[in-house]
């Protein structure tokens, strides 16, 4: 494993039907600590924004404000030597992100972008991922797939599988292919490598979850001590969204959730969570049921963490041992397939 911090995250996973205190499996380093700036930013985000993360109607026209983030996040200059290059899928758009040093050897990541299907895209998330691709050395194909009040989540999910579709029909071999992705992004992972197989598509060579979110049914997150810690996700925000991803649809579909799928047909998989986020049991969950599946699934969790908090590497240092954590899982599990074939 890359360790350039002494901050690292401790292997969990947990047992049961409802939330227990999870069992340590591994631990990673003895040492726990969270850095004193990483505690700052939590304490921060939970003063002036989770306030704003809590009440209110996600109604379209704050949903289509939301889409601001993106237009200002565009003004932002790219990261120093990344290289961009646009390219469009029929009713959505992608780009890849290539860092200096990536190599063209024909691996790359597909990743979806977090923002709860209402909000982020390109933009919002490029720093981020340049420092995915200069960590693994490879390209990283990011796709702006369509979200709420445009198309609905099983849309989201088709535009993921036509991504995948396409690289694989651009000379990427599966075992060269890690589909990834944060929050919603992390469902759009998951919930993309699924339906791939699920429409006899071969399997990648692994999935990266950072913070997803993997089950629109809150009620054990709501349950959860994190839902008072996080510091800034807001469980009663989260429960309104969950409840326009699935209006309309009765009986609810199982597609709906990752977890409700079959996890036997997943290829092996990292999930990073933070300790304090409330999305922590969906991560718990998935790594129990993976595992129960008999597919492996690497659990880290990264003790004072907030939601993705690989994208504040400004401001906190945990971030870039975590994105070195995913940059080594991409590379072993590129070079086990790959070996494999």
């Amino acid at each position: 494993m890359h360790r350039s911090s002494p901050y690292g995250p401790t292997y969990r996973t947990a047992f049961g039907s409802g939330w227990e205190e999870p069992a340590v499996i591994d631990t990673l380093e003895a040492a726990q600590v969270t850095s004193r700036r990483a505690r700052r930013t939590a304490q921060f985000l939970h003063r002036r924004l989770r306030p704003r993360m809590s009440g209110g109607e996600l109604t379209p026209q704050v949903m289509r404000r939301l889409a601001n983030l993106e237009r200002m996040a565009a003004l932002a200059p790219t990261p120093r030597g990344v290289r961009l290059r646009k390219v469009q899928f029929d009713g959505f758009r992608g780009e890849w992100v290539t860092a200096p040093g990536a190599r063209t050897d024909g691996r790359a990541i597909l990743y979806f972008h977090g923002g709860g299907f209402v909000c982020c895209g390109l933009a919002t998330h490029r720093r981020m991922i340049s420092q995915i691709s200069a960590a693994a050395a490879m390209p990283v194909l990011s796709i702006a797939y369509r979200q709420l009040p445009d198309v609905s989540v099983a849309g989201s999910v088709a535009d993921g599988v036509t991504a995948y579709r396409q690289l694989l029909a651009h000379d990427h071999r599966p075992e060269d292919i890690v589909i990834a992705g944060d929050s919603a992004g992390g469902f759009m992972a998951f919930a993309t490598a699924l339906r791939a197989a699920e429409l006899g598509l071969p399997k990648p060579a692994a999935v990266v979850g950072l913070s997803p979110w993997l089950d629109l049914d809150c009620t054990a997150k709501l349950a959860h001590p994190n839902a008072a810690l996080d510091p800034y996700i807001a469980a009663d925000q989260m429960v309104l969204l969950a409840e326009l991803l699935v209006e309309g649809i009765l009986p609810p579909d199982p597609a709906l959730s990752p977890l409700t799928g079959d996890l036997s047909l997943l290829p092996p998989s990292l999930i990073q969570v933070g300790s304090i986020e409330v999305l922590r049991c969906d991560a718990e969950l998935m790594a129990e049921r993976m595992e129960e599946a008999g597919v492996p699934c690497r659990l880290q969790i990264w003790e004072g963490q907030i939601h993705v908090f690989q994208a504040f590497s400004a401001f906190v240092p945990e971030a870039r041992p975590a994105i070195a954590e995913i940059a080594s899982f991409v590379h072993e599990m590129t070079t086990k397939a790959t070996q494999s074939h």
